[in-house]
């Protein structure tokens, strides 16, 4: 096999399970596990693969409310404002944007009264203008990962 789209195939094939051993990466590659091994080192090197999590179902472990939460902040105070988000347990993505609000940040909570109160607890610093919080509904897709391209010429 010539190595041109491994890295993609590897990532590819880790998508669809991230356990795999190197052995089985080869034999589905068809190339050899030092060839898998040293690819898989070097993507993890140059930061393309961060790590290896398991995909955990947060409704199943009692975390049944998900919060948009948009916030409108003091400009110089948006990385102070950010890093307390980032560094929350119950608040797994946060996103500088552009547009009316300048921070989205995603909470999972146990119920409305515990959403109620992580909000309530963020929304006391006086950094934070505005904000507007959505209750999801239906999530139709979440933490979803995408297969890369294969230029299969």
């Amino acid at each position: 096999m010539t190595y041109e789209n491994l890295d993609a195939k590897l990532v590819n094939e880790l998508l669809g399970n991230g356990r795999a051993s190197l052995r089985s990466l080869g034999e589905e590659l068809d190339v050899s596990v030092t060839t898998v091994s040293n690819h898989l080192s070097d993507l993890e090197e140059q930061g393309v693969i961060e790590g290896y999590t398991p995909q955990v179902d947060y409704d199943a472990l009692g975390y049944d409310v998900t919060a948009i939460i948009q916030l409108q902040v003091e400009g110089n105070a948006l990385p102070d404002v950010t890093d307390t988000l980032r560094d929350h347990p119950q608040i797994p993505s946060v996103y500088e944007v552009t547009g009316d609000n300048d921070v989205v940040a995603v909470g999972k909570f146990t119920d409305t009264d515990d959403m109620n109160d992580e909000i309530k607890e963020l929304l006391s610093d006086p950094d934070i203008k505005a904000s507007n919080t959505s209750v999801v509904l239906n999530a139709v897709g979440e933490n979803e990962q995408f297969e890369l391209e294969v230029d299969e010429r």
